[in-house]
C-alpha cells in the first residue's frame, strides 16, 4: 500500500506542476512553481497519510500527520502568494528568463522535478502514519512538539525579515538581527526541522521500514541547502549587497542557527 500512495502522489503532483508551468508561462510570473508546489503537496501529503491505512495503525496518528502536513502546506503557500502576485519576478526565475535559449522548456524541467521530490516526502510522512501502534503516545507528542518549534521559528524569521525590508532606511542593507544573527537563512532551517517530526514519531532500529522516516529530512536538507535554497539566495545576494553580505557571510553560519563568530578587522 505504501508503493501504491506514492505513486498516486507522484501521479497527481505531475499534473499540479504541469499546471504551475503553464500557469507561470501565462502571466509571466515563475515564482508560482514555488506557490503551487507548496498547496500541492500539502493537501496531497496530508491525503496520503489519512488514507495510510493497516494492522494496528492510529486514526489519531493519521489525523495529526495529515494535519501537520496541512499546516505546512498552507502556511508555506499563504506566505509566498502575496509575494509572487505583489512582488517583481524571483531572481532564479528572472535569471532564466533573461538566459535561458529556450524559457518555457526550462521551467518545465524545473517544474516537473519538484513532483518527486513530493513523492519522495511522501516515504517519510506515510511511514511515520502507519506506526503500528493503535494510540498516541510520547513520540507523538515530540513530534508534535518538534513540528510546532519549526512553524513558529519559521514564522518568527520570515516576519523579522518583513519588518527588515519594510524600513527604507534598509535598502541596500543585510539583515543581522533576531534569528539572522545566527544563521543566514533561519527561514531554511526550521523549514527543514520540521520534517524531522516524522523520524521522532516513528523512526525505530527494530522495523527497517521507518527508517524511511529520513528521507523527508535529507531529501529537504539536500535541496534547501544545496540546490533551490541557499546556493541562488546567496548568489542574488552578493550581487545586490556585496562587501556587506561577504562580511555576513564570515562571521554569519550558512543553515543551523549558531552564536555568530568574532572577525578580526584586517
Amino acid at each position: 500500500m505504501l508503493l501504491q500512495i506514492v505513486l498516486g502522489v507522484l501521479a497527481l503532483m505531475l499534473g499540479v506542476m504541469i499546471a504551475a508551468w503553464a500557469f507561470g508561462l501565462a502571466v509571466k510570473n515563475g515564482g508560482w512553481t514555488d506557490v503551487f508546489w507548496s498547496f500541492g503537496s500539502g493537501l496531497l501529503l496530508a491525503g496520503a497519510a489519512f488514507v495510510a491505512t493497516g494492522a494496528d495503525t492510529s486514526l489519531a496518528r493519521r489525523l495529526l500527520v495529515a494535519a501537520f502536513m496541512l499546516v505546512w502546506g498552507l502556511r508555506l503557500g499563504l506566505y509566498l502568494a502575496p509575494r509572487v502576485a505583489g512582488h517583481p519576478e524571483d531572481a532564479r526565475y528572472a535569471e532564466f528568463r533573461r538566459t535561458a535559449k529556450n524559457y518555457p522548456l526550462t521551467m518545465l524541467w524545473v517544474s516537473l522535478p519538484q513532483a518527486p521530490a513530493t513523492a519522495l516526502l511522501a516515504l517519510s510522512v506515510v511511514t511515520a502514519a502507519k506506526r503500528p501502534e493503535p494510540s498516541l503516545d510520547l513520540r507523538d507528542a515530540l513530534a508534535a512538539l518538534v513540528f510546532l518549534t519549526a512553524i513558529v521559528g519559521e514564522t518568527i524569521a520570515d516576519a523579522q525579515m518583513k519588518r527588515f525590508r519594510a524600513d527604507p532606511g534598509n535598502k541596500g542593507k543585510v539583515i543581522e538581527t533576531g534569528l539572522w544573527a545566527w544563521s543566514r537563512h533561519p527561514n531554511y532551517f526550521f523549514q527543514w526541522l520540521g520534517w524531522m517530526a516524522y523520524p521522532a514519531m516513528a523512526l525505530d532500529p527494530s522495523r527497517p521500514v521507518s527508517l524511511l522516516t529520513l528521507i523527508a529530512p535529507a531529501v529537504m536538507y539536500v535541496l534547501l541547502r544545496y540546490v533551490s535554497g541557499v546556493p541562488p539566495l546567496e548568489e542574488a545576494m552578493l550581487k545586490s549587497r556585496g562587501d556587506r553580505f561577504r562580511d555576513y557571510q564570515a562571521r554569519v553560519g550558512v543553515f543551523f542557527p549558531l552564536p555568530p563568530k568574532r572577525v578580526r578587522p584586517a
